[in-house]
């Protein structure tokens, strides 16, 4: 669609033949308004618990032919280690209650059934060896490994029910453990409000699954205007009694026409969390500016973005609570937009020694308290500049005083939390490269020296391990080489340090890993892997390729700043 002409405008002008990466990043943004829900990659996860909870929604046998083909040859599904074991639950889950269902004896039964075993075995070598600190710090993680395996152990132990349907020729013969460390007890918690009637926080909605057909209409659970519960697929199937016999007719009906939605976008399949309207249209816009490359953000982006939020913050969309992280985007975002606000919702999540990503959380994240740097540091240099005050809830003296305080205390804690080797990890995504240029970034551009060493030093060391980490081929990557990674990796190069010979050689490198992956496809060569955290590992394509555009359009600005010394891009 085109892009408004009144829209404001960011950083640099095209020149010298960058307009290919101009073009680029106006369709990219001009599309987070043609997907207002947001890009975000299929899950298996998320796809099983609808071949469970909703098998009458279309495309049911698409999400079945789908676990199928995207079964391991070890037996597993989805990411590396531990990050296998939510989606392989789920995905056998839902393949014996597909078996469970249909008679014995129908057709292609078999192709189901032999996954189904060799997930199983999979999951009976696996669980054994693993204990709740091996396990990812995805959300709800203990919640939904602790209904998965009880629900299979029940189809594992019905003998009688199989009698008669396409499970019962299952071979497996044991009982799924639970990993050491993860007893369920959170989980009863849950199921025990659910009957009594007691409504959940937001949070625990996205999860709501793993309660079951007892979430069925339940009277203090309703839909969003979109439709959703909890901003999941698998929440929503979970709470829409199809039968009609529980819950209100309009929203049972915009329930099911979320879902519908949901997977007619998806070729069938459901990803772990949509919408993500707030969380992908700040962290786009912002990464591109950040970059400086010069980006018309239309009107309506940045008056949504605006009203997103609120005195208790903003969240990543409808049925989700409000977040430190999507807060503090919002608000670096709309002050590099010129739209300045009031960091003040902000404090809602401050605790004596950090910031959480919302209250209870229970876990740290490094890169949200490097945002919340980012909105703080952002909106002190706003307000420094020029003589007209930020029009947004301007604070007085003592209120821009504390901001100074946060910034203090923010890049201790960041400093503090750094690891040994110049890197930091976090419990929102898989990569080292994404924290690390989150908290490198923040620190370079705001930091306070404080604490047992300077901000200098800090960055200095994630400007080394980033140099060090370099794969053969010019990548960047936690698992093999990628190009989002490879992205977050040229940016903390270009953003916290000087072009030396050396980091100009590593720089080369890997813009030239980009442009063997991005050229000449229409997607920047963005299809994965998925390493951002949800229920899932999940792939958000638009703030991916966001990512790509940037550290690209850096390679062109230190080519022209450096005389062509540094390769340049194209798209």
């Amino acid at each position: 669609m085109s892009v408004e002409d009144n829209a404001p405008q960011t950083g640099t002008t095209e020149a010298d033949g960058g307009a290919d990466l101009h073009a680029a990043a106006r369709e990219l943004v001009a599309g987070l308004l043609d997907e207002p829900w947001g890009q975000v990659s299929p899950s298996v996860y998320e796809t099983g618990r609808l071949v469970t909870l909703a098998p009458w929604l279309r495309g049911h046998r698409r999400r079945l032919e789908h676990l199928v083909a995207t079964q391991r040859p070890d037996g597993g599904w989805g990411g590396f280690g531990g990050y296998s074991i939510v989606p392989t639950l789920s995905a056998v889950e839902a393949l014996l209650e597909a078996l469970r269902r249909t008679p014995d004896g129908t057709a292609g039964t078999a192709a189901q059934l032999r996954p189904a075993e060799r997930g199983l075995q999979q999951l009976a070598r696996m669980l054994p060896c693993m204990d709740a600190r091996a396990i990812p710090d995805t959300p709800a993680n203990d919640l939904i490994i602790a209904a998965l395996i009880r629900s299979i152990n029940d189809r594992l132990g019905d003998v009688t029910g199989r009698a008669g349907t396409a499970l019962s020729p299952l071979s497996f013969a044991g009982r799924l453990a639970l990993p050491a460390g993860v007893d369920g007890a959170r989980l009863e918690m849950v199921r025990a409000a659910v009957r009594n009637g007691t409504g959940l926080p937001l949070k625990v909605l996205h999860a709501l699954e793993v309660v079951g057909t007892a979430a069925r209409g339940h009277h203090a659970i309703k839909p969003e205007p979109t439709g959703t519960v909890g901003a999941s697929a698998a929440a929503t199937a979970a709470w829409l009694d199809e039968t009609g016999r529980s819950g209100d007719a309009a929203a049972r009906g915009r329930a099911r026409r979320f879902l519908e939605r949901v997977v007619d976008g998806h070729g069938g399949l459901a990803p772990c969390g949509i919408p993500i309207t707030v969380f992908e249209r700040s962290w786009v816009v912002s990464g591109l500016i950040r970059s400086g490359l010069a980006v018309r953000v239309p009107a309506q982006i940045v008056s949504e973005l605006a009203a997103a939020l609120g005195p208790g913050g903003a969240a990543a969309a409808l049925g989700l609570p409000a977040d430190a992280d999507t807060t503090s985007v919002t608000l670096y975002t709309l002050a590099l937009l010129g739209k300045p606000h009031a960091p003040d919702a902000l404090w809602e999540f401050e605790t004596e020694t950090h910031f959480c990503t919302w209250p209870g959380e229970q876990g740290f994240s490094v890169t949200v308290n490097a945002h919340v740097l980012d909105a703080f540091g952002q909106y002190l240099r706003t307000a420094s500049m020029g003589g007209t005050p930020p029009p947004h809830g301007v604070p007085a003296n003592a209120g821009m005083a504390r901001y100074r305080e946060a910034v203090r205390k923010l890049t201790r804690l960041l400093s503090e939390r750094q690891r040994y080797d110049g890197s930091w990890s976090d419990r929102w995504h898989a990569s080292p490269y994404y924290s690390t240029m989150c908290c490198a970034l923040a620190l370079s551009q705001f930091g306070d020296d404080a604490g047992n060493r300077d901000v200098g030093t800090s960055v200095r060391w994630a400007h080394e391990w980033v140099l060090t980490t370099q794969r053969s081929d010019g990548s960047w990557g936690r698992w093999e080489g990628t190009a989002e990674e490879t992205a977050y990796a040229l940016q903390t190069l270009a953003l916290t340090g000087p072009m030396a010979p050396e980091v100009e050689e590593s720089f080369n490198r890997g813009c030239d890993f980009l442009h063997r992956t991005a050229n000449g496809r229409d997607d920047c060569g963005i299809s994965g892997p998925a390493l951002w955290h949800d229920k899932d590992l999940y792939h958000p394509r638009a703030i991916v390729k966001g990512a790509v555009l940037s550290a690209l359009h850096l390679a062109d600005t230190a080519r022209q700043a450096h005389g062509g010394a540094v390769r340049r891009s194209h798209m």
